[in-house]
């Protein structure tokens, strides 16, 4: 079940609201259990949500690798390869971080 804050609008999963909102201290009675069918756009986003951020922490393996690379500069064409994965990633993180931001002012992060 997945409970929402009156006061606050703090999303709680569980089988009861929590004692005191976590958020804004409100008292359980505050809670009211959200309708299956508006909660099914909160599970959806939570998973593409974390599909992001895990995309994002293997960019950053990525970007580490590919620096490593650039500094041992074996040759123009292996540090090209480094660079073009480099960069590449640098600009994933970015669009990623922009499709974050946007489900947050969407409510789309909870």
């Amino acid at each position: 079940m997945i409970w929402r804050c009156g006061v606050c609008g703090y999303i709680h999963d569980g089988s009861t609201p929590p004692q005191n909102c976590p958020k804004c201290g409100a008292e359980a009675s505050q809670y009211s259990e959200v309708p299956r069918e508006e909660a099914e756009p909160f599970i959806r986003a939570r998973f593409s949500n974390d599909l992001h951020l895990q995309l994002s922490a293997n960019l950053d393996n990525v970007i580490a690798i590919a620096e490593e690379g650039i500094s041992d500069d074996l040759d123009p064409g292996c540090v090209d390869v480094f660079t073009k994965a480099r960069n590449g990633a640098l600009e994933a993180k970015k669009m990623i971080t922009a499709e974050l931001a946007a489900h947050m002012k969407k409510g789309k992060w909870n």
